[in-house]
């Protein structure tokens, strides 16, 4: 494999640094619905209106501009109001402008592919490593007017990074392009505007250590009272003192509500959003809070006890265990999921096959999982696989971003550390050295079930490949078959295995009787598979 690429190495994916916790609003009074509506409705506008000024900024943006803008809102809400706002703002520009470089590399890589087949002759063959020529003349015509498209929209693109500006919706592009398709959606105008304008509401706020339980502006007290503080504006709503509205509904955290309770009565901050569903007609209050910092285990010590090695695939996760010197233990295991259908059910779908593969990890004993550190930005543009369209779908399918952020989460609660490794070669060399031998007439060896073992492995710190074996001459019970693993530091670990007995080759049994020789007419001469050594961790079955 002289033409592989050099591998990155193995690295323990640091822990969640923030926990998220949700409850239903639920029992709510009619005047109680007005005032979430009419302060969601007030502070909505004025976050649009603070990231319009922020846009325009652009690059010029600074801490005067900054204290300007917080300066206005307040006059309208009130300080912790405005400062929610404009940090909530801050954020989203810089998403955006994250998403704009993004969405330069993806041009800029369909651009160099589409230059380098457009410079080869029309119905050259490509390898394994690049694309070859176009088939037709007129393809090769078609694909040369989408460089030229391509490069217009990637300079356009880079003229807009450059002078600092970025297309922002707040409500979300998504839903702003399907009003031109309400009928595709299933929705009336009706329904869709207040769907977009419960999107474009703005109540939330951020905690402060410090402060009664933690937040000034939306106060949760340990027996569950909801209060809001109301913007100047709208202080007539309010029926309570200093301005707030009590809501008539309690609410208690199932999810993580000792943890919650414990942060309020310390006065630590907690931030709070309330927002609503308008599919079910439900409110929603979530609680967040960032974490301390957690020493992530090292790369040693996660290894200590084994891994077990996850493929990712579009419909399950194949995954093995694997001890601490590289050796499958037990047989595959497949966890599946269908990513098919909304979004709710897809996260559902996701959430139970991670939740199976964790609760397996941790009743075998291991500390990590090794799972592929797979990126697909760049390697889903038609202009790489052409004509493959299902299998960009299919690459596309693979929720790579939620899963990495849903995995490590997940584990984190259960002790286990996850080690991300380099994806190159796993599904090749896996399938070249793990599939056939570990193929028996009750175990089913697919791809992917060899994939997880060269993860495993290459978390491990071990090469993929199993060890070599003798020459097809020497391979008797004299040598022994040297496809075993052994650790690292073993002596001889290159040598032949030992005999099955205690005795020397040549020399007598230990009871000290003869083996009679059997009869070459009658007997089948199967002696020597007594005597044959076989890896352990190939039958076992635990």
């Amino acid at each position: 494999m002289g033409g592989a690429r050099k591998l990155a190495g193995s690295f323990v994916v640091p822990g969640p640094c923030g926990v998220a916790v949700r409850d239903r609003l639920g029992h709510l009074t009619p005047r109680d619905e007005m005032v979430l509506r009419a302060v969601g409705a007030h502070q909505g506008r004025l976050a649009s209106r603070d990231l319009k000024a922020r846009c325009a900024d652009g690059l010029g943006h600074g801490a005067d501009t900054w204290a300007v803008r917080k300066r206005d809102l307040t006059k309208e809400s009130s300080s912790r109001i405005a400062g929610a706002i404009t940090k909530a703002t801050h954020d989203q520009w810089a998403l955006a402008r994250r998403c704009q470089a993004a969405h330069i590399q993806t041009l800029e890589a369909g651009i160099r592919t589409l230059r380098h087949r457009l410079s080869l002759p029309v119905g050259e063959k490509g390898t394994k490593r690049a694309a070859g020529g176009y088939r037709s003349r007129g393809e090769w015509f078609r694909k040369s007017r989408r460089l030229a498209a391509l490069e217009a929209r990637h300079a356009a693109v880079v003229a807009d990074r450059q002078a600092g500006r970025v297309r922002v919706v707040r409500g979300g592009r998504r839903l702003l392009n399907t009003r031109h398709h309400l009928a595709e959606a299933w929705l009336t105008e009706d329904r869709w505007r207040e769907r977009w304008e419960a999107e474009r509401w703005f109540i939330a706020a951020d905690g402060e250590s410090g402060k009664r339980f933690g937040n000034e502006t939306i106060r949760v007290t340990p027996d569950g009272e909801v209060s809001i503080k109301l913007p100047a504006p709208l202080a007539h709503l309010a029926n309570a003192g200093h301005g707030r509205y009590v809501l008539t509904t309690r609410i208690g955290f199932a999810h993580r509500g000792q943890e919650w309770a414990d942060r309020i009565a310390a006065n630590r901050a907690v931030a709070y959003r309330i927002h609503l569903d308008t599919g079910r007609g439900r409110w929603y209050l979530t609680a967040s809070w960032q974490r301390p910092a957690v020493q992530t285990m090292t790369l040693s010590a996660a290894r200590a006890r084994g891994v077990i090695g996850v493929d990712t695939n579009a419909d399950h996760f194949a995954a093995y265990r694997l001890d601490r010197h590289g050796n499958p233990v037990g047989g595959p295991r497949r966890f599946f999921f269908d990513l098919s259908g909304t979004a709710g059910h897809r996260d559902a779908q996701l959430r139970h096959a991670l939740t199976r593969l964790i609760h397996w990890a941790v009743r075998v004993g291991v500390a990590a999982i090794g799972i592929e550190d797979l990126d697909f930005t760049t390697e889903k543009t038609r202009e790489k696989h052409g004509r493959r369209k299902r299998f960009r779908q299919l690459i596309s399918g693979i929720p790579t971003g939620k899963l990495k952020a849903r995995l490590v989460s997940m584990a984190a609660e259960q002790g286990l550390s996850i080690v991300a490794v380099d994806p190159a070669y796993t599904s090749r060399w896996g399938a070249q050295h793990w599939q056939k031998p570990l193929a028996t007439p009750r175990r089913t060896m697919s791809r992917h079930d060899a994939a997880g073992i060269a993860i495993g492995r290459r978390a491990l710190g071990h090469p993929i490949r199993r060890r070599t074996a003798p020459p097809p001459h020497d391979r008797s019970d004299r040598a022994g078959h040297r496809t075993a693993q052994a650790g690292p530091g073993t002596r001889g670990r290159e040598g032949t295995r030992p005999p099955t007995t205690d005795r020397p080759p040549g020399g007598p049994s230990p009871s000290g009787t003869r083996k009679r020789e059997p009869s070459a007419s009658n007997t089948v001469r199967d002696a020597p598979s007594t005597q044959q050594w076989v890896q352990d961790s190939l039958t076992h079955t635990g």
